[in-house]
């Protein structure tokens, strides 16, 4: 069983971005990274073609309920921020994610605009650029046609593999760093993400790149994202467009918490390896909650 151990609210600072563009409906302009102090994580956010860095605040807190059973947020501060020098995009970034590659003492952010141009910068352990560019791939239809949502994630094995997925073409591009590797049409209707769509979620065999399972009519509302839990994969957090963010198990279709952002979600994340996620949302706010194992409590018997 989980259980959220805290959950965090911090503001963007105006003189960062006053006014984040507004991307599309499903766009996921936000990653996390939680430091090896877990007391504050490292926020990445894209408005326009720019990504900005924020090192903010955690540490454990009391976790209440309120009106529904949501939970309420704690304030926290927002430790440092700053745009991050690197090489922007030509046109509004839909999605950012991040490869973990601490153990080499830096980690790998990908970028994808809306059309599909692919953009990835090393950066150190303290979210800053170690080469301003590492390497960029355009679409393999060079981005013809019209802008619109495209996603982004790295295979987790292999961080130099990656998929973008595109709306507009209803296609998922494969890459080896800056080399196209093949394409995929996963569907007819336009569910082009490895991920949720409207209320189907379409599951994928990584190996063979074909899909092993389809979940439809999943949730009340339609989902713009959704992340398996690293604790206990039979868990999953799902976002979707009434500012709700909700943990559930998913064989069981059994809610365990949830949680509201104050306006449309621009961006959400789950921490690589870890149980920690963040919303942002058009307002400024950024929503972090910690989840944890829930330990029953024993009673012994003298």
């Amino acid at each position: 069983m989980l259980e959220a151990k805290c959950l965090k609210k911090a503001v963007v600072p105006s003189s960062l971005i006053e006014d984040p563009s507004p991307g599309s409906l499903q766009c996921t302009r936000l990653a996390l990274r939680v430091s090896e102090d877990p007391s504050s994580c490292f926020v990445y956010i894209a408005s326009g073609p720019h990504i900005y860095n924020l090192h903010i605040a955690l540490g454990e807190s009391s976790v209440s309920e309120g009106k529904d059973s949501l939970l309420i947020p704690e304030h926290t501060e927002v430790i440092a921020s700053s745009l991050l020098n690197r090489c922007p995009h030509r046109s509004e970034i839909q999605s950012i994610a991040l490869a973990d590659e601490e153990s080499c003492g830096y980690v790998m952010l990908g970028s994808v605009d809306s059309y599909g141009h692919l953009i990835v910068s090393k950066l150190d352990a303290s979210g800053e650029d170690v080469d301003k560019l590492t390497y960029s791939a355009l679409p393999h239809d060079n981005g013809i046609g019209e802008g619109s949502w495209s996603g982004l994630c790295f295979c987790p094995n292999q961080w130099s593999m990656t998929a973008v997925a595109r709306s507009f073409c209803k296609t998922i591009d494969i890459y080896d760093q800056d080399i196209h590797i093949r394409t995929l049409r996963p569907s007819s209707n336009g569910n082009v993400a490895v991920g949720g769509v409207d209320r189907t979620v379409t599951i994928y065999d990584p190996r063979r790149w074909s899909a092993l399972s389809r979940l439809v009519h999943c949730s009340k509302f339609e989902i713009t994202g959704l992340s398996f839990s690293a604790i206990d994969p039979d868990y999953i957090y799902i976002q979707g467009v009434d500012y709700e963010v909700f943990c559930g198990q998913w064989k069981e279709n059994k809610k365990v918490f949830s949680f509201r952002g104050d306006s449309n979600w621009l961006g959400f994340s789950k921490c690589s390896g870890k149980d920690v996620l963040a919303g942002w949302c058009d307002s400024g706010s950024i929503f972090i909650a910690d989840v944890a194992s829930k330990v029953d409590e024993v009673v012994s018997v003298q």
